[in-house]
This record gives C-alpha cells, structure tokens and sequence, in this order.
C-alpha cells in the first residue's frame, strides 16, 4: 500500500512539471501564477510548492524576469507607472520586485502623459477646446494618471497644437 503512495505522488510530481514546462512555453509567468494553475489542475500544494522552488533554483521561474519583461512591454504602450504596478500585483508578483521592475521606468508619469496626450490631440484638433479637454481627460485616466497629471498633460498638449498652428499660419 505504500508503494501505492509514492508512486501516487512521483505521478502529480511528474504531472506538475510537465504541467509547468508546458505553462512557462507558452508565455513567462510568475511562480503565484503558476501555483494557482497547479492548484487549479488539482495537484496539492504539498506537492507542487516543491517542484515550484525546484524550478526557481534552476532559474526556470524568475518573477524578476517576468516583472522586468512585462513592465518593459507595458511602458512602450505608454502606461502609468501605477497602472503597470497594480497589475503586476494582480500577477502575484511581489511588491519589492515590483518596485525594483517599475523603478525601470525611464520616463515619469507626467512625461508619458504629455506623449500621449500630444499624441491623441492631433486627431481630436478639429473639435471645441472643451471636448478635446473632456476626451483627453477620460482617455489619460484609463491609462491610469492621475487628474492632476491628465491636467498637465492636456495643458502641455493644447499648448503645442496652438503653438504648432501659429508656426503654419
């Protein structure tokens, strides 16, 4: 009957791995990410916390990695500094490696948000001053500044398509 037993549990080992490798294929993930798969395949946490810290010590799972990788791909689609940290806790990922993946940052809030506020202006240039304020306000806080940032950014924007009309008259 013992033997039953280990080989009951060598199986759901070698099913978290593979379950693992097949996981980390597709995409990186974060290793709470991960034992949350493992916990939804049925594998007990007895079991998969183990293989899990075996793969950390092999450098398989690296939430760094994975914090690193994310925060450089959400920055280039000009997100919040805020935004990209609140959904890498959503991942799992550990506050201290958040901190040291956002402080990758190289831009501030407010100087992502004048990009992208100079950069929508351009297609709501033909509207009243007050819509163009009103959309460039909701579309900056769905990225995830602030009001008070969202209302540089607008300022900075308008700015420059009133200056950029000036040099073209």
């Amino acid at each position: 009957m013992k033997s039953q037993g280990l080989a009951s549990t060598d199986k759901l080992e070698q099913t978290a791995r593979n379950v693992l490798l097949h996981q980390l294929s597709k995409s990186p993930k974060s290793s709470k990410e991960l034992s949350e798969i493992l916990a939804n395949r049925e594998i007990p946490a007895e079991i998969a916390e183990p293989v899990i810290q075996r793969f950390i010590e092999v450098g398989l799972i690296d939430d760094l990695a994975v914090a690193e990788s994310f925060v450089n791909h959400r920055s280039r689609q000009l997100k919040a500094k805020r935004v990209i940290a609140y959904e890498l806790k959503k991942k799992g990922v550990d506050d201290a490696i958040i901190e040291q993946a956002t402080d990758q940052i190289e831009h501030s809030d407010q100087e992502i948000a004048n990009m992208v506020a100079a950069k929508r202006i351009r297609s709501l240039k033909n509207l009243e001053e007050q819509v163009v304020r009103r959309r460039l306000m909701g579309f900056l806080q769905r990225r995830g500044f602030s009001g008070e940032i969202s209302s540089r950014a607008i300022s900075f924007a308008i700015d420059g398509l009133k200056l950029g009309d000036n040099e073209h008259s």
